[in-house]
């Protein structure tokens, strides 16, 4: 082979390479917005809004946007999400990109698409999140949070617990549950976004500086936040 064949063939590779770069970071900014989105249309429905007695106290905030669940008998989900946490001055974090996984055994048939919010009410809960490999239910336990915001929240989850859930649901499914279910850090996605293959706990805790592929997505995901937690 020649070196001008030579030279084709590694600007095709690299080429090719770039637009496979393209097309995955696409993938995260699709994530990013989604969240955002699912984030404010679920505050702007009055009856189904998370109290703000609750997102007020919190660290933290993960959403993963359609996480997929099906199975008949045994049972199983996937998703990807974001997440950021506010320093001491109320600022928000650049998002971190997380993943979940999980199985479970019992009465379920059929599927559905669920728009999973995790808010995270203190620094230990997120600390512990941000490991590894976090498992729900055995290092913290998500309780279902109470919804609606005229209702006063519970006293007892805002004081004891350390990370609520929430859920919109399209289509049909009984009996599963996100006990079990693991969250890990997804470096490949922060690093498709950012240029550099942070830890989550960087982006979120130490609020490591990061050029982020997206500015402006970056912008409104952490504007929404703010506008609906004081």
């Amino acid at each position: 082979m020649d070196i001008r064949h030579t030279r084709l063939l590694i600007a095709g590779l690299a080429l090719h390479l770039g637009a496979g770069l393209a097309i995955a970071q696409d993938d995260e900014n699709k994530r990013l917005k989604t969240a955002t989105t699912v984030f404010e249309e679920i505050m702007d429905a009055p009856d189904k809004a998370i109290p703000g007695a609750i997102l007020d106290k919190a660290a933290a905030v993960a959403i993963f946007p359609s996480t997929l669940k099906a199975g008949f008998i045994f049972g199983g989900h996937r998703g990807k999400g974001v997440i950021s946490a506010r320093n001491a001055q109320g600022e928000w974090s650049t998002p971190a990109f997380l993943t979940l996984t999980g199985g479970s055994f019992g009465l379920q048939i059929g599927a559905q698409s669920v728009d999973l919010i995790l808010v995270i009410m203190n620094r230990r809960g997120l600390e512990k999140l941000l490991q590894n490999e976090f498992k729900i239910g055995a290092d913290v336990s998500a309780v279902v949070g109470p919804i609606g915001r005229d209702i006063e929240a519970s006293t007892d989850l805002t004081l004891h617990a350390e990370i609520l859930s929430y859920s919109r649901t399209r289509g049909l499914f009984a009996g599963i549950t996100l006990k079990g279910s693991t969250i890990r850090a997804d470096r490949d996605a922060n690093e498709r976004f950012y240029g550099y293959p942070f830890g989550s706990g960087q982006l979120v805790l130490e609020g490591e500086a990061a050029t982020p592929y997206d500015a402006d997505a970056v912008a409104r995901w952490r504007a929404t936040l703010a506008t609906h937690i004081k």
